[in-house]
């Protein structure tokens, strides 16, 4: 599939579907020390990016209690971090503060195993918790499972260009229609 960036938004973190972590899985919080898990795992888990050792201060600066209030691990029993997600924000995106999901990943062998959902109640909960009203997130055509995750979370696609509508309906047959209800009516013939 071709890899055409993708933005979706969810204007309100009322209402956000609650999945519980299952046994004997553990979450804790970012401390001092957790990039080169961040970059471990996005390594594993992003055969699209590359994460050279700075990616992580660019994305996410270096105050650890900023950081440590907003970006979460998947853990397995002895503590070892095999996923992560950051309730992030942009106090200016679209002309409005907004939350944003931020680099959700799992390593590969941990994939599937409907452990993504309770990370993402998790970030979404901690944004309205910090006090974001609404969320958004990026994405790429070649995430359908995240894409399907994300809709199913109530988050909606933005579609404000041509591109957009292209990428749409490139994912289009591979999204769960019940995670998009009315997709036909939303989504615009593109040029």
């Amino acid at each position: 599939m071709e890899y055409l960036r993708v933005a979706m938004v969810r204007e309100t973190l009322d209402e956000v579907p609650q999945f519980e972590l299952p046994e004997p899985y553990s979450v804790r919080w970012y401390r001092p020390g957790d990039e080169a898990d961040w970059i471990r795992i996005h390594v594993a888990a992003d055969a699209y990016g590359t994460f050279p050792r700075e990616r992580f201060a660019e994305q996410f600066g270096t105050d650890p209690r900023v950081i440590a209030q907003r970006q979460c691990y998947l853990c397995h029993p002895d503590g070892t971090a095999f996923g992560t997600t950051t309730a992030w924000f942009n106090p200016d995106y679209r002309g409005k503060p907004h939350g944003r999901i931020h680099w959700v990943a799992i390593v590969p062998e941990m994939q599937g195993r409907g452990l993504a959902s309770p990370m993402l109640t998790l970030a979404c909960n901690r944004l309205r918790d910090l006090g974001h009203q609404r969320a958004y997130l990026t994405s790429a055509t070649v995430r359908v499972p995240a894409l399907n995750l994300y809709l199913k979370f109530g988050f909606l696609p933005i579609i404000e260009s041509d591109e957009d509508i292209r990428a749409w309906h490139l994912v289009r047959p591979f999204i769960k229609p019940a995670y998009w209800p009315g997709a036909e009516a939303s989504l615009p013939d593109f040029a």
